[in-house]
This record gives structure tokens, sequence and C-alpha cells, in this order.
């Protein structure tokens, strides 16, 4: 099977590292069980410029590499690749973090996978690309490809995801979409033991 792997909140414990991140930089204390909603702007109060600020410290390569590994992640992407399937990152992240996004696989034990970077949220216009980045795939051309499974959080995704009729999605259970309807192709899963227990049946 090829499978597309979601990085934030699936293989990295980024949601809960952004709550230190705005605490640390903003004052805004936000305990991650109460962030129920996927639009960190207001999760966190921010403004405006208080959000491009927080974009760029939270993707800064020193940033990213302090975020913990979500549990089982390692172990689960390695068995499913073990099993023969297809294991694509597909990450919502700027294209301009590869730089950190690279190291943190690296660091975490995955750095053999590739990574396409897909503009997931419509915000690539708004960052900065540095020589070197890789290109950013649109969101209209991804919906264009065939994986035989989808594991991702984002509701505002999981929503294009509903789409892919033929895919079999994976809605890896955080805060922030607890609430969100799962469609037909939707199957909701808490671990990656689950995960890997889930593709194996």
């Amino acid at each position: 099977m090829r499978i597309y792997v979601d990085i934030d909140d699936v293989l990295c414990e980024t949601a809960a590292s952004l709550c230190g991140v705005a605490a640390r930089e903003f004052g805004r204390h936000v305990p991650y069980a109460e962030v129920r909603q996927f639009d960190l702007q207001q999760v966190f109060g921010l403004t405006d410029e208080e959000m491009k600020r927080f974009m760029v410290v939270s993707h800064a390569p020193e940033t990213l590499a302090s975020y913990p590994v979500t549990p089982g992640a390692v172990a689960g992407v390695r068995a499913l690749r073990a099993a023969g399937h297809a294991v694509e990152i597909v990450t919502g992240r700027p294209a301009s973090s590869h730089v950190g996004t690279e190291a943190w696989l690296a660091a975490a034990g995955l750095g053999d996978f590739a990574v396409t970077y897909v503009d997931k949220y419509g915000r690539d216009a708004c960052y900065a690309h540095n020589p070197g980045d890789p290109a950013t795939v649109p969101l209209a051309e991804l919906m264009k490809r065939h994986y035989d499974v989808a594991i991702d959080d984002s509701p505002a995704v999981l929503g294009h995801l509903a789409q892919w009729t033929n895919t079999r999605i994976l809605v890896f259970s955080r805060p922030w979409n607890e609430a969100f309807g799962l469609s037909p192709n939707m199957t909701r899963v808490r671990g990656w033991q689950e995960i890997v227990e889930t593709l194996g049946s």
C-alpha cells in the first residue's frame, strides 16, 4: 500500500510544544487539553503581527529540534515499511522549515524517509522562501494523487481527504478533532500501536 503520513501531531508532538512556545514568547498559557480548534491564532489570542512571529519562531530549526516524537511513531512507521508498504511523509509545514524538519526526522530515526511539502492551508505565499527550499505542492495537485491510506489529524485537511472515497483515512485523535464528523472512508485511531494493528487487519 501507498501510505501518506502527516508530521505534526502524527509523528511529532507539535501542538503541546506550541503551547510552550506561546507561553514562553507571548505569555499566553493555554493547556494542551484546551486546544480544541485548529486556528492557533485564536487559541492563543495572538494579533496578526504576533502570529507572524509565532510562526517564524515555531518553525525555527532550534525550536523544531525540541519537539518530542509521538510515542510509538518511529517503530510504527518502520513496521509499516517492513511490511512492504510505501510510506511517504506529507506535511503542511512550510518548505522554509525544510532544514529543521530534515534535522528533526534524522534525530528521530526517520531521516531516510522523503518529505513532501504541501500548501495544505493556503499559506505558502506568507512565508519567505530560502534558496534551496524544496518545491511546495499545491493542495489541488495533492488531491489528484492516490494513496491507499492517509494518516492526518487536521480537520481542515480531513475535510478535503473525505473526497478520497477510495482511500482509507485514519484520523489521529487529538483534542481539536474530537468533534469532527467522520466520513465513511475515515476511522479514528488513538495511537501508533492502533495504526499498525488497523493496517495489519
